[in-house]
């Protein structure tokens, strides 16, 4: 599933709800770094001075969730029980969570100021879907789960390094190509499951066709370029004086990008192992 959470329209309206304003933010975050009715300067030790959005809280709050849901997901990860003939048990149950987990991410959308107590209670949710999901992979092929992770590690930090040393750099032009492809995915992923409700099948969704393969490598792309442009909205939150608590708003989108990509490397090895 594509990252809905930072872009243009989530973040200015984060900006609003987060001034106490009740119209739209400013467009294109023009939000001075000393925002209207506060002191022009009030020395080193102002309070002020606290309240500012900064890569570092940023980094800390995201570290708090995906520890969430790390945790989350061994016990999600327990509830699978594996028989003797290799079958797998999955408790339906744990389906109200993946709901759960969707919802939350819409009041989080909608409501930026919410993520300190929706982002932890997603992780939470999410968690526990993704950690029984990965048993099931787990079961069917032996290894797979630390390949995932190990590939969803690897592409974070290139992906990292590649922004932070300017190698590739974030422009208007990417950010349309790579919300196009976002949403281009999204629409593909939705006609499959309603295909589902009918009996029928989109093959390269499921399959290890060769298009199927080629597919899921678009999509850990896609994905993997996700990451970019959630540091570059960060950044230039950050660089704009964005309130402090839009850190939790930030680190909340760039969880749900990170969750995707290792779901995308766990259905592409899955792929791989068919062959």
């Amino acid at each position: 599933m594509a990252n809905p959470m930072l872009n243009e329209q989530s973040l200015d309206r984060a900006f609003g709800s987060l001034r106490g304003g009740s119209g739209p933010a400013v467009p294109g975050f023009t939000l001075p770094r000393q925002a209207p009715g506060r002191p022009v300067d009030d020395g080193p030790i102002s309070r002020y001075q606290t309240e500012l959005m900064t890569m570092e809280g940023t980094a800390r709050r995201a570290l708090m969730l995906f520890a969430i849901v790390v945790a989350a997901a061994v016990v999600g990860w327990s509830l699978v029980t594996t028989g003797e003939l290799g079958v797998t048990s999955f408790p339906v149950w744990l389906i109200v969570p993946a709901l759960a987990a969707f919802g939350l991410a819409l009041v989080t959308a909608f409501k930026p100021a919410a993520a300190r107590f929706t982002a932890p209670a997603y992780a939470v949710c999410q968690g526990l879907f993704v950690g029984a999901l990965s048993h099931v992979y787990e079961a069917s092929y032996s290894g797979i789960v630390v390949q995932a992770l190990l590939g969803t590690a690897g592409v974070f930090s290139a992906m990292l390094f590649l922004y932070s040393q300017r190698i590739i750099k974030v422009t208007d032009r990417m950010r349309k190509m790579v919300l196009a492809a976002t949403a281009g995915i999204a629409v593909i992923y939705l006609v499959g499951m309603v295909a589902r409700l009918f009996g029928a099948e989109v093959s390269f969704l499921t399959d290890a066709s060769g298009i199927g393969i080629l597919f899921s490598l678009v999509v850990v792309g896609v994905a993997a370029f996700n990451l970019l442009l959630d540091f570059d909205l960060i950044e230039r939150s950050v660089q704009r004086g964005a309130p402090r608590e839009l850190e939790w708003f930030a680190a909340f989108g760039l969880m749900v990008t990170v969750v995707w990509l290792y779901l995308e490397l766990l259905r592409l090895l899955s792929r791989f192992n068919r062959r």
